[in-house]
């Protein structure tokens, strides 16, 4: 819940096995001066669609999961209009997982940013019946 804090408000639009693809709908705050929209903006759905990815593949035992590192390559000015971030996760291991995201504007096929990060993974208990999805 806190990641619609100041008014911001993402949708989830689908998930499924390592995957997810979340919307930012467009909000004049989050423009830079000339009309584009912010590297932030962009950001959070980037780091946001991986977690909801993890969580949709591993379930609860992801929930604790946190980002460690996130990259994020800005390949175009992005248009005032709605930001779609599509995840996808490369690889899930004990204590690591590795994804992408593509991030495009509303409408448009070209990447406006790509970024690629690692969740940290919690350390399941022995007992708690944790089954890492097979690659």
């Amino acid at each position: 819940p806190e990641i619609h804090n100041a008014g911001r408000r993402l949708r989830i639009e689908s998930v499924g096995r390592n995957m997810a693809r979340v919307r930012l709908p467009f909000d004049p705050r989050n423009l830079r001066p000339g009309g584009t929209v912010s590297g932030p903006a962009m950001f959070t759905p980037a780091d946001f669609t991986i977690y909801v990815a993890l969580i949709a593949t591993l379930g609860e035992a992801a929930i604790p999961a946190v980002t460690s590192n996130l990259s994020i390559n800005f390949l175009l000015r992005p248009e005032p209009a709605d930001v779609i971030a599509e995840a996808r996760l490369i690889r899930i291991g004990r204590r690591l997982a590795y994804a992408e995201v593509g991030l495009h504007s509303e409408g448009r096929d070209e990447l406006i940013a790509h970024a690629t990060s690692s969740y940290a993974l919690p350390s399941p208990p022995k007992s708690c019946g944790f089954i890492l999805p097979q690659q």
